[in-house]
């Protein structure tokens, strides 16, 4: 049978004399069928075992790259750090470059300088705009793989794209939000940190069709560009605030819900049912705190573990699989904290 071990390995892990290996290789005979078994089931451990063999004293140097509000980036942070002992035994070291706002020129320099540094892959949040996905473009082509994260680049040489069903997270939202507000009139205020980041643009899309369809009449009013910040995001609602006095729910897409609970409360407005998305130290803190109704959240831990996995598939130290699935959407109240939530 064809194999790649040596009669001394397929031995050691056998249990078994190098001469029984042999015999049994051979067809020679004069073995019994119970040995035999066992000179094949040592075959199939040591090919299953290959994988951990490959990536015994690996070491993967990732750089990790998103524009984003701190308080998301320390979540990743800390997700990703808490899933390196799994990685085992290969050892991932990560390198990070986290940026609140600012123009895409910037975010391109940093892809820039990796490439011409050299690194083993990049995990990736960033506004889906043309110069992003040429940088993307000019990192795949110098053997380094770009895995995207939470927001996909999908016309990008990106080697796949790990996180949540982001329509089906917006659907969800809109459910919720009409089990909640059920006949009471109302206008929902929906909340997006930039137009530039697909994921939020997606969330929208999911939220206003599932909205359109259980309740046509219901007015939805969106603002954009406060990038998640409390400064932006509050002048944002106040404005959207006095300009409709009829809104009284929000879906924050986007974040920034500390300041857009306090322009209610500066405005003197119920907000009646509040969403919002990912358990980050605000949400989960608002969440306790019972001033959110839900938080729709998914496994960050999850996705690092698959973007390192699939860079390591880049790298051949993990053999092919199938399509990363998207990661489950969890709705999560005051009575259902996860117990890894902090804040």
């Amino acid at each position: 049978m064809g194999h790649p071990f040596p009669i001394r390995e397929i031995a050691r892990q056998a249990g078994l004399s190098e001469a029984t290996v042999d015999r049994v290789l051979n067809g020679r005979g004069g073995v019994r069928e119970s040995t035999a078994r066992e000179v094949h089931r040592a075959i199939a451990d040591l090919d299953r075992q290959r994988t951990q063999v490959r990536l015994v004293g690996r070491t993967f140097m990732l750089d990790i790259v998103m524009q984003s509000p701190e308080r998301f980036s320390t979540a990743v942070r800390t997700a990703l750090e808490a899933e390196l002992p799994s990685l085992h035994p290969a050892v991932v070291r990560s390198r990070h470059h986290f940026r609140e706002t600012g123009p895409a020129a910037a975010l391109v320099a940093v892809l820039d300088r990796i490439r011409r540094r050299g690194s083993q892959g990049v995990i990736l949040k960033a506004p889906d705009v043309p110069e992003v996905t040429a940088a993307v473009g000019r990192l795949a082509a110098a053997g380094i793989p770009v895995v995207t994260l939470v927001t996909d680049l999908p016309a990008s040489a990106r080697i796949g794209y790990v996180g949540s069903d982001n329509r089906a997270a917006g659907a969800t939202a809109a459910y919720l939000m009409e089990q909640w507000l059920g006949e009471r009139p109302g206008n929902v205020l929906t909340s997006l940190s930039s137009g530039f980041f697909r994921n939020e643009e997606e969330r929208e899309m999911g939220f206003r069709s599932a909205m359109r369809a259980r309740r046509p009449g219901r007015t939805l009013v969106e603002i954009t560009e406060g990038q998640g910040l409390d400064a932006t995001q509050y002048d944002l609602v106040r404005a959207a605030l006095e300009r409709d006095p009829e809104i009284r729910a929000v879906y924050s897409i986007g974040g920034g819900n500390i300041a857009t609970l306090r322009a209610f409360e500066d405005a003197g407005r119920e907000c009646a049912v509040f969403l919002a998305h990912d358990l980050d130290h605000d949400n989960t803190r608002l969440l306790r705190e019972h001033r959110l109704s839900a938080v729709l959240h998914h496994d960050l831990r999850h996705d690092l573990r698959e973007a390192c996995h699939l860079v390591m598939r880049a790298h051949g130290a993990l053999p092919p699989a199938g399509p990363t699935l998207p990661s489950a959407i969890q709705v999560v109240t005051p009575y259902n904290m996860p117990a890894t939530a902090t804040g």
